[in-house]
């Protein structure tokens, strides 16, 4: 009797948790939320440190000064989206989205956002373009840091370095990197 109450118990705890989680669906999955579909960004640590990479320069007149405050339109990771952020850094660069295989023998990453032209060793001052194979400088991720990368897009644009707490609950400083385009003003 005490079996089958708990497996009772168990079945309409699963019933109501996938209830729950449709009832959170729209049919309008948002972009970002297909985006990070292919991404595992379990190693990623979302804070990094104040430091920028040689050669970076700070935009000349970016839509959002240091101070602001915008809301995180997209996400990279989950409690992105919606998060409040504050501007700590703006610069003018290459974006690139890429796919590796990490050199610590993890699962393949796909379609990372973001890596910028100064973390790309031996940079040319010319962008990459989509296909070309390069050695990463950054280490966002375990793993990333001496990986050799395919360039997934490429963008000119103005990267922010962002504080932020996520919808989560995590505090996150000193986020590296996000668009222009992946912010709204408050």
């Amino acid at each position: 009797m005490k079996l089958q109450k708990k497996m009772l118990m168990t079945t309409m705890a699963a019933s109501l948790a996938l209830a729950l989680a449709a009832c959170g669906e729209s049919s309008d999955e948002s972009q970002s939320e297909k985006n990070m579909e292919g991404m595992d960004h379990s190693t990623m640590d979302m804070s990094g440190s104040k430091e920028v990479p040689k050669g970076l320069k700070e935009a000349k007149d970016p839509k959002f000064k240091v101070g602001d405050m915008a809301m995180i339109k997209e996400a990279h990771m989950e409690g992105m989206k919606d998060a409040e952020a504050k501007i700590v850094g703006a610069y003018d660069t290459t974006a690139y989205s890429i796919s590796y295989d990490p050199t610590d023998g993890g699962k393949r990453v796909t379609d990372h956002k973001w890596i910028i032209q100064e973390e790309i060793a031996d940079a040319t001052s010319a962008p990459y373009s989509i296909g070309d194979d390069v050695k990463v400088t950054a280490d966002h991720m375990e793993g990333m840091k001496g990986a050799t990368a395919t360039i997934d897009s490429a963008e000119q644009t103005t990267v922010y370095m962002i504080d932020f707490e996520s919808t989560t609950g995590e505090k996150v400083t000193n986020h590296k990197w996000v668009t222009e385009d992946e912010l709204a003003a408050e």
